[in-house]
């Protein structure tokens, strides 16, 4: 059966399978990818366990998920993901390799999700991260989506940086069509 794959410029991103636990674990042990998730990786019981679980999301919700991302070349970049906050919103988030920072990629694989999610019929994408994570909240921005709240969560073991709070963005389905112009191309800046 064949997957069905979002293309950008420089990236195929393509939903998450079984066979990509090794990836996944090896992407969250590079130093630091997890700087602002937690303190340690997950092991691999627990990225089996959350792959199991994003291929039973991606059976309830077609078309969201997570999605591998990849060079043309086939290299691993990381991954890019739209899965439902609970309230049935569809949430953007990403992890990337060290490699591939800096290069636009999380611009790249974010915004062609957040087209995907519109043209799906969503009214609205959401996404958070902690608001000392500068690069996030630009990349968020150059999605589209805009800053809607500030908030604190208790954490047991707090990451440096968790009393600044964590940051909530999004975008609706009217913002986007007003960034994409009346012929449907992106405008300038947008």
């Amino acid at each position: 059966m064949s997957e069905a794959v979002l293309r950008t410029a420089r990236m195929a991103l393509r939903p998450v399978r079984e066979d990509d636990v090794d990836r996944l674990c090896l992407l969250n042990s590079e130093p630091g990818v997890m700087r602002y998730l937690d303190r340690r990786p997950p092991s691999r019981d627990a990225v089996e366990a959350e792959v199991a679980e994003l291929l039973r999301h991606r059976a309830r919700h077609a078309g969201f998920g997570r999605f591998v991302a990849e060079d043309d070349g086939g290299t691993f970049l990381g991954w890019f993901g739209l899965l439902s906050d609970g309230a049935g919103v569809p949430e953007l988030g990403y992890r990337l390799r060290r490699g591939a920072w800096g290069k636009g990629l999380a611009t790249e694989g974010g915004r062609a999700l957040v087209d995907h999610a519109f043209e799906l019929g969503v009214e609205r994408v959401v996404a958070e991260a902690m608001a000392v994570n500068a690069g996030s909240r630009r990349v968020l921005e150059k999605c589209g989506l805009r800053h809607v709240e500030t908030f604190h969560v208790p954490f047991d073991d707090p990451l440096p940086g968790t009393e600044h709070g964590e940051v909530r963005y999004e975008i609706t389905r009217t913002d986007w069509l007003r960034s994409r112009g009346a012929d449907g191309v992106v405008l300038p800046g947008a």
